[in-house]
This record gives C-alpha cells, structure tokens and sequence, in this order.
C-alpha cells in the first residue's frame, strides 16, 4: 500500500499529467458539443409534468427554470394571485402553455438569448398560462434550501441576502449594481472563491480552537462547503472554488506536493466531466482564468504588506479579466481596481458576515441595510470620481490568444521590454477601429421602428434615426425591470466595433418609431450634433432640445447638405407640409461608389415634389419609406430609382401589416431585405467591392 501511495505520489507530480487531463477537458467540449441532441419536446405540444429547479418573481413576471430543460414564463393576472404563490422547489407541477423557439440576437455582438440557453441545454421556452400542483418536494435537503429561501423572503432589504446567500445578484437594486458595474467589483456580488476563503478560514479556526484535529476539520469543512453550493444552486463559481478547496485539502494532509496551479486544471478537468457547457459560463471563464493568474503570480513574487498584497491582486485580477470584460461589455473602467482596497475588506470582513448572520437573526436586518447603504453611497460616489472608461472593439480570438501569451510572458519574466509590449499591444487594441477603410451601413432591427448607423472610413459615425418602442405597463403593477433597446442593445453594439461618439445624430421627423430612443442615447453616450427635418417642432422634438441644451450639444434643422470624411449628405426634403410623415429628412449619399437613399417616413407626396425637383440616379440601396406601407414607395418613384436593394425597416407581426404588398410589388426587381425576417442587414463597402451580412433571428 505505501509503495503504492509513492507511486501515486510521482505520478501526480509529474506537470504533463495536467496538460493532458486539459487537452482531454477541450476533447471532451468538442464531443459533447457535437453529438448534443436536442430537447425532445413537439412544438404543439401544450401540457406538462415539470419539476422546479429555480424560479424568480420580478413584478407581475414569474420565470421557471424546469429541470426538464425547459425555462417558462407566468404574468401574474392580479395582485392577489401573486400574494397566494407558493411554490417551491423541487415541487412537480402541471403546465399548460404554448412553446417557442427562443431567437438569436439581430444586432450584432449583443445578447444572444439563443446561446445562452443552449449552453445552460435548454431549446425551448415554454410560455404558460396556467399551472397546478402535482406533487410538493418532500425531498429533505430541498425542504432546507426552500427553508432558507422563505426566510430570506420574510426579511426585509433582503438583496443582499439573495446575492451572499442564494448567489443572485441580479435582486441588487439596478442603479447600484451599475455603479458597482463602473467601479469593477461585480465580482465581490458573485459567490466564488472569496466566500469560500472566509468560510473555510472561519470554519477552521473555529475547529481548530475547539482542538477538532485537521483531517477531521477538512472533511466537516468539505461537506459544509458542498452544502452551501448546493443552496447557491451549484453554480460554476462557486463549485470551483469548493472543489478546488476540498483538493488542496487532500494534497496538504496526505503530502502530495501538488502545485496549486496543477490542482486548478485537475479542478477544471473535473467541472468538464460534471458539465461540458460550462466552458460558455461567463462567470466560470472569468472564475478560472483570475485565479490561474493569481496562482501564476504567487509562484513567481511573496508579498508581505496585506495593504500591497489586496492592491496587487486587485490588479492581476484586473489584468487577467480584460479581454473577457472586454468582450462582455466593450469597455473598461482603467483604474476600478483601486476601489478593491476599499471594497474587498469592506464586503469580505462586514458585508458578506453579517448577511449570513441577518439570515439567522432577521432583527439584524436593518444594520445590513446601513451597511449595504452606506456601500452603495461610496459606491456611487466613486463611480463619478475614479470612473475612466475606455471603450473597445471586440477582440477576436487571435486578439486574445496574444494578449495572454504577453501577460502570461510579463509574469513569469519580469522584463521591461515584455511590459512595455503588453503596454503597447494594449493601445493598439484601443485605436484599434480608427484603422477602419471600409464604408459600413448597418440598418438595425429596431422591431416597428427605423434607425440606420454609418461607418465612414475615417471612423466618423452618422446615426439617422433611433428607434423607439413605448412599453406597455399593467393597471395594477408596473413591472420592475424592462428592456431598454438604446442602453441594453443599441449603445453596446456602437462600442463593441470600437465607436465612441455619435459625430451626427440625425432625426428625420418626430414620430415616436424614429426617436423614440433619442433621449437615452444623448443621456447615455457622446453626440457631438443633432440634425432635425424641416418644419415645426413637436412636443417629442422639444423635449429632446431641452436636453441638448442642457448638455450644450448643437443641433440644427431643415439643412440642405452635410460633409462628412470627403463625402456628402444630401437632404433632398426641404420643403415645409403639414404633417410629420411628409416632413421627413430624405437623405441621398454615395458611399465609395455605391449610391444610398433614406427615406424616412416620406409619403408618395414628398416623393413626388423630390422627382419634380431632382433628376435623380439609379439607387444601389434604399431604405424604404415608412416600413413600407402603402403610403409610400410609388410605382412611379421606384421606378424612377430603380434600386438594387430595398430595405425595409418593420416589426414582426406588426399591427400595421406592414409591408404593404403593393409596395413589395413595386420592389420586385430589386433584392428586398426586412428586418423582421433578415434582422439587422449591413453593407459593407471596401476597394468599390460590396458585402452583405445579416443579423437573422
């Protein structure tokens, strides 16, 4: 037996071993991505038996994630259902609802709905109208977890007690996660290793004091600690770090004198066998790679200062999770990670303690809320102060494969020259876009709206319009959180192909589906000018000027032409009419050779004083007229341009019955592109050659 433990021993000291199981780790993703079958529900199917894994109730929404791999959602038809709701989980329900496929994103480089459920293996989504009990949980340790739910539920300020205890963040009020957002410490609101630190050290003293010997203490820790992910519903962070934790107490009292860096790829290579997917798990990526250079580091440097020790990894941390944040947000706050010297002792040895013991004695519920409070006023405060954010384009593979290989290269040689091409290869990645020669048109899916964004070659950016959807609230409750287009789809996809200004706002008539989005672009992101069509102002008009004078931005109206980057903007419509619609900017430009009209809302009106006063060209691209209604885009006028591709702008299943089939008949002999089919459709123009992409749901 012991020659056999020796044996063991050099096998597991021997550093290829971990190469392998990670090479292995990458084959087993390639597999299971490859041969993953599919839900096998029908899509006519309408009742099911389903077990509750996890569910939320954000207002009147209720959202259930099934252990069958489905997610479904519930609107709460009065206040009072809502009061009655109790399931819990792990009980077995009867559902009854219509399925659906989810859909890809149709703006480039945002959330991929799609995606996200596939890798968590979910197909479908399964809209529900009602629901009944079959069978309530009597499992004993669900009892405990939906035990420890309700009495967070009964707890008053309790968002930090879903966040400490249960792992959701996302029950932290929105504004003071965007705050802690700016100033990079999401992470501290995300159980990982940092929890799983302060409970195992507590834990340990606590059995140590009490002469429980070290063996014994590791292994009550380990079940602990596999207790608590459990409550946390296991998610990636948090099971790494308990994994990773109950290895390194095997390797400490059995001798085996594994690296700690080893014992994070044996960790890896095991989290693959459970789930293969969690290779697409932002919060396991960013887990893993933060400590692998943790690790890196501390093989190569001691630091003795605690003060000096929390700043240095707040920096490698920092460092290490560049390119992820990078591509997850497409900007970065330069200097957030100063406020780790603050925040991480703060939450670690107050925060985070004391909601475990708010949890175990509610009364204590209030001094958590002043604590919570007072974080979130420093929080905010330096939002505003220690806030540099640059923005970036996404970085592709390559991109990121380069950046590691200098940063792993910085570490372990501790060379100038390295540092300063990491520093270089970094501003690269900054000004990467302005090193754009192309033309780009992009016609974004804004559902039942218009907005178009041109890219010149000299990186100027022209917005014409911006979309606008007005959500809908219920009588009795208004929803907590709704989907802004501008904040959460529009603005990450202007930064995540390196923009960082809007040089032209320009609004071509005042109806809601055109600027509806305005506002909150000016208020959330850089415009240098605003253009408005000719004619009077409306009320919607009025209030996006008071705002522009409020933040000192330049705006003009009925203009005639524009110079932008050796090219012009022709605005075709400047004659004033009595409604919006014939109001409506009609813009001509030519793009490296290729000609492109905007029409706007403009009606057959408009565009017959336009034939009377132009002798127009062959259009190449036009965005069609009012989302192709029948008001719009004449035989007579279509003919007249003759365009090769017709765009048009238009929601799915719109109430208007948008596109007129006429009007796509008189678009027949041109290639004709919709948004609610084709989603998002972008022209890019370089050397006078043309390529089409598309965005599709």
């Amino acid at each position: 037996m012991k020659r056999f433990s020796i044996k063991l021993r050099k096998i597991l000291l021997h550093s290829q071993l971990y190469y392998i199981l990670l090479f292995c780790s990458i084959i087993i993703v390639i597999i299971s991505l490859v041969f993953y079958k599919e839900n096998n529900y029908l899509i006519n199917d309408n009742s099911f038996i389903l077990t509750i894994r996890d569910y939320k109730i954000n207002g009147d929404k209720l959202s259930i994630e099934f252990k069958e791999n489905l997610v479904g959602t519930y609107y709460f038809k009065s206040q009072k259902e809502k009061n009655n709701f109790n399931l819990n989980l792990n009980d077995k329900i009867k559902v009854n609802g219509k399925l659906s496929l989810p859909t890809n994103n149709t703006i480039p480089n945002t959330f991929n709905y799609e995606k996200y459920l596939y890798y968590k293996k979910i197909n479908n989504i399964l809209n529900i109208e009602s629901y009944s009990v079959v069978h309530k949980n009597k499992n004993i340790l669900y009892k405990i977890k939906n035990g420890v739910i309700n009495r967070i539920n009964n707890i008053k300020n309790n968002e930090y007690l879903y966040a400490f205890i249960l792992g959701k963040s996302n029950y932290i009020d929105d504004n003071a996660y965007n705050n802690y957002k700016i100033n990079g410490i999401t992470h501290l609101f995300a159980l990982s290793g940092l929890h799983v630190s302060l409970f195992s050290g507590i834990l340990l003293f606590i059995f140590k004091k009490i002469k429980i010997s070290e063996e014994v203490s590791f292994i009550l820790v380990s079940i602990f600690l596999i207790f608590f992910t459990f409550i946390a519903s296991f998610t990636p962070s948090i099971l790494r770090a308990t994994i990773f934790f109950i290895l390194s107490c095997i390797n400490k009292v059995y001798y085996l004198y594994i690296k700690p860096k080893h014992l994070l790829y044996l960790t890896f290579f095991i989290l693959i066998i459970i789930n293969p997917f969690y290779i697409f798990n932002t919060s396991f990526i960013l887990s893993f790679t933060i400590t692998f250079f943790i690790l890196l580091f501390n093989e190569q440097f001691t630091i003795k200062s605690k003060l000096k020790s929390i700043l240095v990894i707040s920096i490698i941390s920092f460092l290490s999770s560049v390119p992820i944040i990078i591509n997850m947000s497409y900007e970065i706050n330069i200097i957030g990670f100063i406020n780790n010297i603050f925040f991480i002792p703060f939450v670690s040895y107050i925060v985070f303690p004391l909601s475990i013991i708010t949890m175990l004695m509610g009364k204590l519920s209030y001094v958590l809320s002043l604590c919570t409070s007072f974080m979130e006023i420093i929080s905010s405060m330096s939002s505003n102060v220690l806030n540099i954010k640059l923005i970036f384009s996404k970085m592709n593979t390559n991109e990121i494969i380069i950046y590691y290989i200098l940063f792993i290269l910085l570490i372990k040689t501790k060379r100038k020259k390295i540092l300063f091409l990491f520093m270089i290869y970094i501003i690269f990645l900054y000004i990467k876009p302005s090193f754009n020669s192309e033309f780009k048109v992009y016609f974004l899916d804004v559902s039942q709206g218009d907005s178009t964004f041109v890219l010149t070659s000299r990186n100027e950016s022209i917005l014409i319009d911006t979309g606008g959807k007005k959500n809908s609230n219920y009588s009795w409750k208004k929803r907590n959180k709704q989907f802004n287009l501008m904040k959460d789809s529009m603005i990450p996809f202007f930064k995540s192909i390196g923009v960082k200004k809007i040089n032209y706002l320009i609004i071509t008539h005042g109806d809601f589906d055109h600027m509806g989005e305005a506002i909150n672009l000016v208020n959330n992101f850089k415009v240098e000018k605003v253009i408005f069509n000719c004619g009077p102002y409306n009320d919607l008009e009025k209030e996006l000027i008071k705002v522009l004078n409020k933040k000192k931005i330049n705006y003009y109206s009925c203009i005639k032409e524009l110079n932008i980057d050796k090219n012009k903007l022709y605005f075709l419509q400047t004659k004033e009419y009595d409604n919006e619609n014939d109001n409506s900017n009609v813009i001509y430009t030519e793009l490296n050779g290729y000609k492109f009209m905007f029409m706007g809302d403009a009606s057959i009106t408009t565009e017959k004083g336009i034939m009377n006063k132009y002798n127009l060209p062959d259009i190449d691209i036009i965005k069609v007229g009012h989302h192709g209604s029948r008001t719009s885009s004449s035989k007579e006028f279509i003919n007249e341009i003759n365009p090769k591709y017709s765009i048009i702008s238009v929601g799915k299943n719109n109430r208007y019955g948008h596109p007129n089939k006429e009007v796509l008949d008189n678009l027949k002999d041109s290639k004709i592109y919709r948004t609610d089919k084709d989603g998002s459709i972008m022209f890019k123009i370089k050397n006078n050659k043309l390529k089409i992409e598309t965005c599709s749901p």
